[in-house]
């Protein structure tokens, strides 16, 4: 059942998801003043019972700023020599505000590598839990300096899902330079409404903004609202509202009306399913015929090879796939037990007939249901 505003505020477990312009008064450097804000704030919800993890944007835009750069690059080497200054800043700036509350700080630096390979994910996921048991805040932000283009997180809200994925969260908090999710866009529309309540799987929410970029950050209210339909999965409920808020955190932990709600409603999926969901790099493509197609929607069972019309890609035994419907619309993805040519030459065909096609047979399913997740 969804929870209410009350039982949210009073939740255990937080991820605070803070972006750059805020972090970097719009680009003007770092914001001391609010950064010591959200430090007294994250204190005082530390020493009420919560457990926090702060997923901070900034490293890039105050390398920028250390650099006398005015525009983002688009060149990935840059980006990533501005993140490599930047970060110094940033996680000085964090320590020295914790300090003064008695906290420690905690640099944690991932990659879509690290959450891809199931033991790192493991690790990380230890690391984070002991941390909270420590009672330390862990900052978490992707490392820029070393993520290649093609498997980059690409944003920090979703880092910030997959972290709620990590933990299991009850709440994500998004903090941005909006008050939340509009009918229309307030910028131009002054009669724009804020949405209080919404479901996080909820498509129609998507058709209502623009994936805009900003002149900081990477993402905008569409990579939030996707954020929040992956933190869904964990059964995390995500409220995005603008940082700007005077004492903002706290005022949400007393569970006050702010920005935009977005509840599960799903049951969550189990650990396992979550860190396949969370694969964000396909290694190659299953189409399937309509049949296969429909069990697999409405009743998630396993994917036969007999179901399959069409491979696609390069890809080894346990690796990522994604399974398309015949219009080319994805369905599932999960861990296949076959490796690509080995999939061309058994698909359409029924599964007694593996081996006498292969020479052997490992599992009689293409995929199994349980390392399937239906999108």
């Amino acid at each position: 059942m969804p929870l209410t505003r009350r039982q949210l505020g009073e939740s255990r477990r937080w991820v605070v998801k803070i972006g750059s312009a805020l972090i970097t008064d719009d680009g003007r450097g770092l914001d001391r003043q609010a950064l010591a804000g959200w430090a007294e704030q994250l204190a005082r919800l530390r020493r009420a019972g919560h457990e926090i993890i702060l997923v901070s944007s900034g490293a890039v835009a105050e390398g920028m700023t250390r650099l006398g750069w005015s525009e983002r690059p688009s060149a990935l080497h840059e980006l990533q020599a501005a993140a490599a200054v930047g970060q110094m800043g940033l996680v000085q700036a964090y320590e020295t505000h914790f300090q003064q509350h008695g906290l420690h700080a905690a640099q944690v630096l991932l990659t879509h590598d690290d959450l891809a390979n199931r033991q790192r994910y493991l690790n990380a996921r230890s690391t984070l839990r002991t941390l909270l048991r420590l009672g330390s805040i862990p900052v978490v932000n992707e490392n820029d300096t070393v993520a290649s283009e093609e498997i980059r997180f690409g944003d920090n809200d979703t880092l910030a899902a997959l972290v709620c994925n990590l933990v299991e969260a009850t709440l994500l908090v998004i903090l941005t330079d909006q008050q939340g999710l509009f009918d229309r866009d307030p910028r131009t529309f002054p009669d724009a409404r804020l949405i209080p309540d919404g479901l996080a799987s909820d498509a129609g929410l998507l058709k209502l903004v623009a994936p805009t970029f900003g002149r900081l950050g990477s993402g905008g209210m569409a990579t939030k609202l996707t954020a929040a339909a992956r933190a869904a999965r964990s059964g995390t409920h995500t409220l995005i509202t603008s940082g700007r808020n005077p004492r903002v955190l706290e005022r949400i932990a007393a569970g006050e009306q702010l920005g935009t709600l977005l509840h599960p409603d799903q049951e969550p999926l189990a650990a396992r399913k979550r860190w396949i969901a969370g694969q964000l790099v396909s290694k190659g493509e299953l189409v399937l015929d309509a049949g296969a197609a429909r069990v697999i929607r409405e009743a998630g069972r396993s994917l036969l090879p007999v179901g399959v019309t069409h491979v696609k890609g390069r890809f080894s035994r346990g690796e990522v796939v994604t399974c398309l419907d015949p219009d080319g619309r994805p369905v599932a993805r999960g861990l296949v037990n076959y490796a690509a040519d080995e999939a061309r030459r058994i698909m359409r065909r029924k599964a007694d007939e593996i081996e006498h096609i292969l020479g052997y047979v490992d599992e009689p399913e293409l995929i199994h249901r349980d390392n399937l997740v239906v999108l």
